[in-house]
Order: C-alpha cells, then sequence, then structure tokens
C-alpha cells in the first residue's frame, strides 16, 4: 500500500476498500457482502492470499484481480472526485450511513450524499408514481407530500419528471426535508431541467447515488436504484403507476424489505391508475390524507411525528378537545374525550370507558366519523385524528 492509503483515517480506509470492491469486475452487491463477512472486513479481504480466495467459491479471474489489489487505485482516484465535487463517501462500516438502508438484503456498498447526513437516518416515506401524470395526481403528491413534510417526515423519491419532482416540491415548499435518490453519478443531473431543484434538495436534505461518479441515466440503473427508494423509507406511497410502470418495481421491494406500502386510488377509466387501483386490491393502505400513513407506523414513530403539544399526551387521559368536537352531544363527547391519537381502541375498549352499552358508543362513533373527528381502523378499532 503506498503512503497515500497509509495517511488514510481508519474509517476513510474501510471507505476505500468498500469502494474498491464495488469496481471488482463481476464480483456484485451481494458478492462483495458474502465476501466481507467472511473475511469481517474489506481490508481483510484484500488481504487474504490467492488459496484463500479461490477457497470461498470465486472465479479464478475475480479472485486473482482482489489478490491483485485491483480495484484501490481507481477507489483513490474516486475519493478525489468526490472531495472536488463537495460530496462525502459513505460505506457500509460507516457510522453516518442510514441505519434501515443497512437492514436491507442487498444495501449498496457505497453511496455518495451531497447535503445533509442526518436526513438520512431520520424518518421517512418516500413518494413515486408516474412520470406523465394527470394533474390530479400532480396536485395529489404535491400536497401529501407538503402535509407528510411538516409532520417531520422527510419525502424521498427518485427526481424523475412527474409524479416524483411534485413530491420533491412539495416538500419543499412546505418547509420540509427531502431526499432525491438518482440512477445516474452524483454529478450528473437526470432530466437536465431538474438541475436547480437538486440544488434546492441539497440545501435542504440530501442528493444521493450508488453509482460512480459521471455515470449516465442508463435505463437499467432505475429499476436498481429503485431499492434505495423504498430502503430508506418506513413506507412507500404509490400516487399514479400505468401497469409496467417502474413505481410498482419500487412497491415490490417495499414489500420484499418489509416495508409498508401504500396507494392513492385514482379514476378507475385512466390508465394512470392501474398500479395503486391494483395495489389496494392486494392489500395496500388506501390513502387519501396524511393520517392514513402515519397511523400505520409503529406508536413510538407516531408519537414522534405529532405536534409538541400532543406528543407529551402520551398516557391514556384525553386530548385537548378539537374545535368540531364543542357541538357534540353528551354520548359523542364522552367517546371522543376517551380516544386517542396514538392507539386504536377496540370498540369494547371503548364502552368500558365510558360505561355506555355498546349501542349507543356505536351511533355515537359513527356521528364522530361523519364530523371527520374520528377514523375506524379494520376490526372495529378506532382511532381519533388531529
Amino acid at each position: 500500500m503506498d503512503t497515500g492509503l497509509k495517511e488514510l483515517t481508519e474509517i476513510d480506509e474501510a471507505t476505500l476498500y468498500w469502494l474498491a470492491l464495488s469496481h471488482v469486475e463481476g464480483l456484485g452487491t451481494r458478492g462483495a457482502l458474502n465476501l466481507v463477512k467472511h473475511f469481517e472486513s474489506p481490508q481483510a479481504l484484500y488481504s487474504a492470499s490467492l488459496t484463500e480466495l479461490e477457497s470461498c467459491g470465486l472465479p479464478n479471474r475475480t479472485a486473482r484481480a482482489i489478490h491483485a489489489q485491483e480495484g484501490l487505485a481507481e477507489a483513490e482516484k474516486e475519493m478525489a472526485r468526490a472531495g472536488k465535487l463537495e460530496c462525502r463517501v459513505l460505506s457500509l462500516s460507516s457510522k453516518t450511513y442510514p441505519p434501515l438502508l443497512k437492514q436491507i438484503s442487498d444495501p449498496p456498498l457505497i453511496i455518495y450524499v451531497k447535503g445533509d447526513l442526518n436526513i438520512l437516518s431520520s424518518h421517512s416515506v418516500a413518494m413515486v408514481g408516474a412520470r406523465r401524470p394527470s394533474a390530479y395526481g400532480s396536485s395529489v403528491a404535491h400536497r401529501l407530500s407538503g402535509d407528510l413534510a411538516r409532520r417531520q417526515l422527510a419525502i424521498v423519491s427518485g427526481m424523475a419528471r412527474g409524479i416524483d419532482s411534485a413530491s420533491h416540491r412539495g416538500a419543499l415548499e412546505a418547509g420540509g426535508k427531502t431526499v432525491a435518490v438518482l440512477g445516474s453519478g452524483i454529478d450528473v443531473i437526470y432530466p437536465r431541467e431538474n438541475a436547480r431543484l437538486a440544488g434546492n434538495i441539497a440545501e435542504n436534505g440530501a442528493v444521493i447515488s450508488e453509482f460512480p461518479i459521471g455515470t449516465h441515466p442508463a435505463p437499467e440503473n432505475f429499476p436498481i436504484r429503485n431499492r434505495i427508494i423504498s430502503g430508506l423509507s418506513l413506507g412507500v406511497v404509490i400516487v399514479e403507476a400505468a401497469e409496467y410502470s417502474g413505481s410498482l418495481i419500487t412497491a415490490r421491494l417495499a414489500l420484499e424489505q418489509n416495508r409498508e406500502v401504500f396507494a392513492v386510488p385514482g379514476n378507475i377509466t385512466s390508465p394512470q391508475s392501474f398500479g395503486p387501483n391494483l395495489l389496494i386490491k392486494q392489500g395496500a393502505k388506501l390513502v387519501d390524507d396524511w393520517l392514513d400513513v402515519v397511523e400505520e407506523f409503529p406508536a413510538h414513530i407516531r408519537m414522534q411525528l405529532l405536534p409538541p403539544e400532543r406528543a407529551s399526551e402520551h398516557s391514556v387521559q384525553a386530548a385537548p378537545a378539537a374545535p368540531a368536537a364543542l357541538s357534540l352531544n353528551g354520548d359523542q363527547k364522552s367517546v371522543y374525550e376517551v380516544l386517542r391519537v396514538d392507539e386504536a381502541l377496540f370498540v369494547d375498549a371503548i364502552c368500558g370507558r365510558v360505561s355506555l352499552p355498546q349501542p349507543r358508543v356505536l351511533s355515537a362513533l359513527l356521528g364522530l366519523e361523519m364530523s371527520g373527528l374520528v377514523r375506524q381502523l379494520p376490526g372495529m378499532n378506532f382511532l381519533r385524528k388531529l
């Protein structure tokens, strides 16, 4: 190893070796992950003998490439290029590598980041959809992303034309954070008209890519990057998507990664509604406002996303009445006051807390639903809206 490598810090050295592995032809992400797991670190892998490498089942050509230290010189140049672009290079061993992304079966060995590293570890929701959306689709994506961003959720998308761009803009205009995952190198903005948007995202979130600097946006890159969009997120919202849309690939990846899948219903006569309507038939959560998304998250996350004045009300006691609750009748008021925003209650539990017979509780709940104060979840469970 030359002098330049010896001067690297421990974290940078590990990143350098991860980066070198990503340049070894024929290895692939999962192959590299399995090797590093076997040798316990990328540095140890590069120090292994040819016999040790071949005993792992590697093709002779790949084993000889690693033994010959291939990829290290290119990795050094890549690190230098990243420095000139003022972007960070994170490897799987970096402390700031996104924790959710690390949990997927094939996390990228390396990600290039422009912007705030911390946003990659915050609670986030992916929003994706058609590149040629209807006016309805664009409007819904813009509004929904803004509403979610106001609840301190980062919006993750792919910065493509259409729904992706509308989602990023909705988050930014709401004063929130957003993350763009590119299907090209960090220095190659696609589509070109989104150059200004990319700059705004880097200032109010992050632009990231797993592809080497200078990589052009080849069609095969986008399905690959989709696993990162879903992998960074608690769930994926599909707004509009035609029958063979890449957004449906993202939805499938989300399911494989044990993420929530949400879909905004659309006009049944529109081809762009095929994807979300199909997903809803298959069990995706139907979304018509931000609460439909947030209420599916674990309780401790929901509590973090509530407004500060509500977040302290984690106990069973009721939250202050909403303005619409001032005109409720006696039964409705009693039921409303025992409901919670952070935990759905089964109808029998509600009956026990208000000492009312079930028919009167159900009547009160129906009135509260009609007033927009309560939401019914599957299984006769009820959640108080904000």
